[in-house]
Protein backbone atom coordinates (compact mmCIF):
# COMPACT_ATOMS: atom_id res chain seq x y z
CA UNK A 1 0.00 0.00 0.00
CA UNK A 2 1.41 3.39 -0.98
CA UNK A 3 1.90 6.10 1.60
CA UNK A 4 -0.11 9.23 1.05
CA UNK A 5 0.26 12.83 2.03
CA UNK A 6 -2.63 15.13 2.79
CA UNK A 7 -4.38 15.95 -0.48
CA UNK A 8 -4.54 19.66 0.30
CA UNK A 9 -0.83 19.76 1.16
CA UNK A 10 1.24 17.37 -0.91
CA UNK A 11 4.29 17.94 1.30
CA UNK A 12 2.43 17.70 4.62
CA UNK A 13 4.66 16.96 7.59
CA UNK A 14 3.11 14.90 10.36
CA UNK A 15 4.80 14.56 13.76
CA UNK A 16 3.75 11.53 15.82
CA UNK A 17 3.79 12.00 19.58
CA UNK A 18 3.50 9.07 21.97
CA UNK A 19 4.63 10.65 25.27
CA UNK A 20 4.35 14.22 26.51
CA UNK A 21 3.66 15.46 22.98
CA UNK A 22 0.19 13.92 23.35
CA UNK A 23 -0.83 16.44 26.03
CA UNK A 24 1.85 19.12 25.71
CA UNK A 25 2.66 20.01 22.12
CA UNK A 26 4.73 23.16 22.48
CA UNK A 27 4.83 23.99 18.79
CA UNK A 28 2.51 25.39 16.15
CA UNK A 29 0.43 22.90 14.21
CA UNK A 30 -2.44 23.02 11.74
CA UNK A 31 -4.23 19.84 12.73
CA UNK A 32 -4.17 17.21 15.51
CA UNK A 33 -5.45 13.67 14.99
CA UNK A 34 -5.34 10.48 16.99
CA UNK A 35 -3.37 7.75 15.30
CA UNK A 36 -1.10 4.78 15.71
CA UNK A 37 2.04 3.18 14.40
CA UNK A 38 2.49 -0.58 14.14
CA UNK A 39 5.56 -2.56 15.15
CA UNK A 40 6.45 -0.33 18.11
CA UNK A 41 5.67 -0.43 21.82
CA UNK A 42 6.05 2.36 24.39
CA UNK A 43 8.44 1.76 27.31
CA UNK A 44 9.81 3.86 30.19
CA UNK A 45 13.39 3.02 29.25
CA UNK A 46 14.77 6.50 28.52
CA UNK A 47 16.40 8.59 31.20
CA UNK A 48 15.58 12.28 31.50
CA UNK A 49 18.11 14.62 33.05
CA UNK A 50 16.81 17.74 31.30
CA UNK A 51 13.03 17.59 31.81
CA UNK A 52 11.80 15.06 34.42
CA UNK A 53 15.04 14.51 36.31
CA UNK A 54 18.51 15.94 36.76
CA UNK A 55 22.04 14.61 36.28
CA UNK A 56 22.68 12.02 38.98
CA UNK A 57 18.94 11.50 39.54
CA UNK A 58 17.33 10.94 36.13
CA UNK A 59 13.63 10.56 35.61
CA UNK A 60 12.08 7.94 33.36
CA UNK A 61 10.29 8.91 30.16
CA UNK A 62 9.02 6.84 27.26
CA UNK A 63 10.70 5.75 24.11
CA UNK A 64 9.63 3.32 21.45
CA UNK A 65 10.94 -0.22 21.22
CA UNK A 66 10.41 -2.40 18.15
CA UNK A 67 7.94 -5.23 18.80
CA UNK A 68 6.50 -7.32 15.98
CA UNK A 69 2.77 -7.31 16.70
CA UNK A 70 2.59 -4.13 18.79
CA UNK A 71 0.52 -1.04 18.09
CA UNK A 72 1.34 2.31 19.71
CA UNK A 73 -1.38 4.95 19.87
CA UNK A 74 -0.61 8.63 20.10
CA UNK A 75 -1.33 12.06 18.67
CA UNK A 76 -0.25 13.22 15.23
CA UNK A 77 0.24 16.86 14.37
CA UNK A 78 0.25 18.29 10.85
CA UNK A 79 2.77 21.09 10.50
CA UNK A 80 2.34 24.00 8.13
CA UNK A 81 5.08 23.95 5.50
CA UNK A 82 6.00 27.55 6.31
CA UNK A 83 6.75 26.54 9.93
CA UNK A 84 8.48 23.23 9.17
CA UNK A 85 12.06 24.35 9.93
CA UNK A 86 11.09 26.21 13.10
CA UNK A 87 9.04 23.30 14.46
CA UNK A 88 11.77 20.76 13.71
CA UNK A 89 14.42 22.99 15.33
CA UNK A 90 12.19 23.35 18.40
CA UNK A 91 11.57 19.59 18.62
CA UNK A 92 15.23 18.75 18.02
CA UNK A 93 16.05 20.94 21.04
CA UNK A 94 13.17 19.59 23.17
CA UNK A 95 14.09 15.97 22.39
CA UNK A 96 17.86 16.54 22.59
CA UNK A 97 18.38 14.07 25.44
CA UNK A 98 19.06 11.10 23.19
CA UNK A 99 16.15 11.14 20.76
CA UNK A 100 16.58 10.81 17.00
CA UNK A 101 14.08 11.42 14.22
CA UNK A 102 12.76 8.36 12.41
CA UNK A 103 10.32 7.98 9.54
CA UNK A 104 7.29 5.85 10.32
CA UNK A 105 4.03 4.83 8.73
CA UNK A 106 1.15 6.50 10.54
CA UNK A 107 -2.47 5.37 10.57
CA UNK A 108 -5.41 7.45 11.72
CA UNK A 109 -8.36 6.02 13.60
CA UNK A 110 -10.78 7.32 10.97
CA UNK A 111 -8.70 6.94 7.78
CA UNK A 112 -7.54 3.68 6.18
CA UNK A 113 -4.78 5.32 4.11
CA UNK A 114 -1.29 5.25 5.65
CA UNK A 115 0.63 8.50 5.96
CA UNK A 116 4.28 9.43 6.42
CA UNK A 117 5.29 10.84 9.79
CA UNK A 118 8.34 11.71 11.85
CA UNK A 119 8.74 10.34 15.35
CA UNK A 120 11.47 10.88 17.92
CA UNK A 121 12.91 7.62 19.28
CA UNK A 122 15.60 7.13 21.92
CA UNK A 123 17.66 4.02 21.25
CA UNK A 124 20.03 2.10 23.51
CA UNK A 125 22.91 3.86 21.72
CA UNK A 126 22.39 7.19 23.53
CA UNK A 127 23.99 8.09 26.89
CA UNK A 128 20.63 8.83 28.59
CA UNK A 129 19.19 5.38 27.80
CA UNK A 130 18.47 3.40 30.98
CA UNK A 131 16.87 0.30 29.50
CA UNK A 132 14.41 -2.14 31.02
CA UNK A 133 13.62 -2.39 34.71
CA UNK A 134 10.88 -4.01 36.76
CA UNK A 135 7.70 -1.99 37.24
CA UNK A 136 8.51 -1.74 40.94
CA UNK A 137 11.96 -0.29 40.21
CA UNK A 138 10.47 2.13 37.67
CA UNK A 139 7.89 3.29 40.23
CA UNK A 140 10.57 3.95 42.87
CA UNK A 141 12.62 6.01 40.42
CA UNK A 142 9.60 7.92 39.09
CA UNK A 143 8.31 8.77 42.58
CA UNK A 144 11.54 10.55 43.51
CA UNK A 145 12.60 12.16 40.22
CA UNK A 146 11.99 15.84 39.53
CA UNK A 147 13.40 18.14 36.89
CA UNK A 148 12.90 21.52 35.21
CA UNK A 149 9.62 20.33 33.61
CA UNK A 150 8.24 19.05 36.89
CA UNK A 151 7.80 15.83 38.82
CA UNK A 152 8.33 12.58 36.94
CA UNK A 153 5.18 11.14 38.50
CA UNK A 154 3.16 13.89 36.77
CA UNK A 155 4.56 12.77 33.40
CA UNK A 156 3.44 9.16 33.94
CA UNK A 157 -0.02 10.05 35.26
CA UNK A 158 -0.70 12.64 32.55
CA UNK A 159 0.33 10.14 29.88
CA UNK A 160 -2.01 7.51 31.36
CA UNK A 161 -4.85 10.05 31.51
CA UNK A 162 -4.24 11.16 27.91
CA UNK A 163 -4.26 7.57 26.66
CA UNK A 164 -7.48 6.81 28.55
CA UNK A 165 -9.08 9.93 27.02
CA UNK A 166 -8.11 8.60 23.59
CA UNK A 167 -9.50 5.15 24.44
CA UNK A 168 -6.03 3.73 23.78
CA UNK A 169 -4.94 0.93 26.10
CA UNK A 170 -1.27 0.55 27.05
CA UNK A 171 -0.48 -2.18 29.60
CA UNK A 172 2.98 -0.81 30.45
CA UNK A 173 1.83 2.77 31.07
CA UNK A 174 -1.30 1.77 32.97
CA UNK A 175 0.54 -0.74 35.17
CA UNK A 176 3.15 1.83 36.15
CA UNK A 177 0.48 4.49 36.78
CA UNK A 178 -1.41 2.04 39.03
CA UNK A 179 1.74 1.50 41.13
CA UNK A 180 2.13 5.24 41.59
Amino acid sequence: MALTDDAAQPTALWIFGYGSLIWRPTFAFVERREGYIDGWTRRFWQGSTDHRGVPGAPGRVVTLVPEADARCWGAAYRIDESQRDDVLAHLDHREKGGYERQDVTLHFRDDAAPHRALVYVATHANPEYLGPASLEALAIQVRTARGPSGANIEYVLRLADALRAMNAHDDHVFALAALL
